[in-house]
């Protein structure tokens, strides 16, 4: 079994509702984004993927998030715009987008350098 891994990152504002301290009033972070894939074969180049194009699919993904007020956006409109949400969020729309035999093992998002979020399935 082969991983691949990939990171990017993105800058956003947020606020969580019915939290009851700082992280209620908006602030924001520079989130880091880890994208794990895996794949039992490599393709005729010896790769899972090519990284950019990972890295491509990632920031078309994320683009939509970068530099907004996530709580504004759809997918928040009723979920809370968590760290864990959005590592969800990208695990399930890239899986949408892999080809054949290539899947999401995990994706980690960071908030800040010391705190972090995972999302994979077993």
């Amino acid at each position: 079994m082969y991983n691949l891994i990939v990171e990017t990152n993105f800058a956003a504002a947020h606020n969580i509702r019915g939290y009851k301290g700082k992280c209620e009033r908006i602030h924001g972070h520079n989130w880091k984004v880890q994208v794990v894939l895996i794949s039992e074969k490599l393709d005729n180049l010896g790769m899972v993927m090519d990284f950019n194009d990972v890295k491509e699919m990632a920031h078309c993904i994320l683009e939509r998030f970068d530099h907004t007020h996530l709580n504004k956006l759809d997918e928040f409109a009723k979920e809370n715009p968590t760290t864990e949400n959005l590592a969800t969020i990208l695990y399930n729309e890239l899986s949408k987008k892999l080809p054949a035999g290539i899947t999401v093992s995990k994706v980690t998002a960071w908030e800040s350098e010391n705190c972090g979020a995972s999302y994979y399935k077993e």
